[in-house]
């Protein structure tokens, strides 16, 4: 089974989170990912804890099923042999900020030159333009320029930090997917490559939805709990007795009805539909009374019989076993050499054909530097001359 993928080819010259996670996807589905990293600057996912069998468990999830090279690409020798790979490998990710693949001799125009086929997706903060193009950032900086933070929190606490990197992976790495492939479709029918621009603040702006459509078109102005879906209304979290929480996103007037039921309160049900602010935070008080006089397990072996859109706050651990994602298979075993196989998240796409299984956990630095200088023609002789002068490891 080779994936949906198979026939791409793709060098991945990104570290950290945004690239590798979008190289994982299009490795899972089939297409082959090689990874170039430095072999004096380390990718400090390769150190970020916790570690399983001396191994980060966070590099070794993010880069399953791709080879790796190490290239010291500031020597002329190491440009030379990406510009080589580029014949094959037609399609480049990247991650630094705009100028230095090109100071580097590696940037679009000069290896479209070689390959006018050549697809490059460069995933940066703030885009290739821009005032802010050369400018550091992190997701919590982009989530802050693109407004989302502005309405995700509470009134009386403040914007807070997501659990995940939204930013970075919905922002960066799934719109660096959805750009590469659409480039690749468009040059199965002109031929031609293109650079994509991946800007993840551009993308986090783009992912405001109801919001940003609310706001363009009417001036209604996102604050936080001031919508129905950031807390403004009763489709929010309550508390149990025991401190646990649930998740209520009952909107639909059936839904609503069955939610009151459930808490013993069957009047509340027609008080959903008001659109007035204070009626829907009057209407929230009366709730979460009611969630915190009975337990977790109480309330949880309740809704677990209706459809009511109301569902337990897992932990992590408490996800992994649920039986809806168990039945989904969600969690995979990876190969990792001689060592027993490690438990990871599965690629959560989902094809009527399959998926080729895992191959193998995220490669040491520069496990397959020979194999695929071998495969360009490179002479035993030239490698290890190579290796003296430290342009490859």
């Amino acid at each position: 089974m080779n994936g949906p993928l198979s026939t791409l080819k793709i060098l991945d010259f990104s570290t950290l989170l945004p690239g590798p996670f979008a190289s994982l996807l299009l490795a899972d589905m089939g297409a082959e990912v090689l990874r170039v990293e430095s072999p004096s600057r380390m990718d400090l996912v390769r150190v970020l804890p916790p570690h399983d069998g001396g191994v980060s468990a966070s590099h070794a999830y993010l880069n399953r099923n791709k080879r790796g090279m190490a290239l010291d690409l500031k020597q002329a020798a190491a440009v030379a042999v990406v510009k080589q790979l580029v014949s094959e490998y037609d399609i480049v990710l990247e991650q630094f900020r705009p100028g230095v693949m090109d100071k580097l001799g590696v940037g679009y125009a000069a290896l479209s030159a070689i390959n006018p086929r050549l697809i490059y997706v460069s995933i940066t903060g703030y885009g290739q333009t821009g005032p802010y193009k050369d400018r550091a950032g992190h997701d919590i900086n982009y989530l802050a320029l693109s407004g989302i933070a502005s309405y995700t929190g509470r009134r009386d606490s403040g914007p807070l930090p997501l659990g995940i990197q939204a930013a970075d992976i919905a922002g960066g790495s799934l719109h660096g997917v959805i750009g590469l492939l659409a480039a690749v479709i468009q040059r199965q029918a002109t031929g031609l490559g293109q650079q994509v621009d991946i800007s993840m603040t551009d993308c986090a702006f783009g992912l405001h939805g109801l919001a940003g459509a609310g706001y363009l078109a009417a001036g209604v102005e996102p604050e936080l709990e001031n919508q129905a879906l950031n807390g403004g209304s009763f489709y929010d979290y309550y508390r149990s007795r025991d401190g646990r929480w649930f998740a209520v996103g009952s909107l639909e007037p059936a839904f609503m009805q069955l939610l009151c039921a459930a808490i013993e309160r069957p009047e509340l049900a027609s008080r959903g539909l008001s659109q007035r602010p204070e009626d829907q935070q009057a209407l929230k008080a009366q709730i979460q009374l009611e969630f915190e006089k009975r337990d977790f397990a109480d309330w949880r072996e309740r809704f677990a019989a209706l459809d009511a859109c109301v569902e337990p706050m897992l932990s992590l651990a408490e996800a992994v076993e649920h039986p809806q994602l168990q039945a989904r298979g969600l969690v995979t075993q990876v190969p990792r050499g001689d060592h027993p196989p490690q438990a990871q998240i599965a690629c959560p796409i989902k094809f009527s054909a399959g998926l080729p299984a895992p191959r193998h956990i995220g490669a040491a630095l520069g496990a397959h530097t020979e194999e695929v200088l071998r495969e360009l023609g490179y002479a035993a002789e030239q490698i290890a001359q190579l290796r003296a002068d430290k342009v490859v490891a």
